[in-house]
């Protein structure tokens, strides 16, 4: 079973939907009206913090739950808090400045291309051993 790799699953789509509420409150804060998604440069920062985290997913869970099933859960697991903790770096780093969000952006894509390089791998690995 992948207990971890699940949990962590859940931890983040539970911080893409935290990520979703804060647009939604930057709009009535700005004044941003839907289907706009520029106006105000607070806003636009909310915005794409929640937009590069919706880009980011489909390459991160994948990657998570292929590298639990290929490699280990406890391992993939950690790396997805990791790949969590650099998106809440993101966040916190963005809504002060653009230019902030550089180191969470990094920690987040070292984590997610650990994932990926280590389940290609290991898929190649077993396939090629099979």
């Amino acid at each position: 079973m992948f207990h971890l790799t699940a949990l962590v699953t859940c931890i983040a789509i539970g911080f893409y939907f935290f990520t979703s509420i804060n647009v939604a409150r930057a709009r009535a804060a700005f004044g941003v009206k839907v289907p706009a998604t520029t106006g105000h440069p607070d806003f636009e920062r909310v915005f794409r913090v929640q937009m590069n985290t919706l880009e980011w997913m489909p390459i991160f869970l994948p990657s998570l739950w292929l590298f639990a099933i290929y490699l280990s859960d406890p391992i993939a697991a950690a790396l997805g808090v990791v790949w969590i903790a650099g998106r809440i770096l993101y966040l916190t780093g963005y809504s002060q400045a653009a230019e902030k969000r550089s180191r969470g952006f990094s920690i987040q894509a070292l984590a997610c291309g650990v994932l990926w390089i280590g389940a290609l791998a290991a898929i190649v690995w077993q396939a090629l051993h099979a």
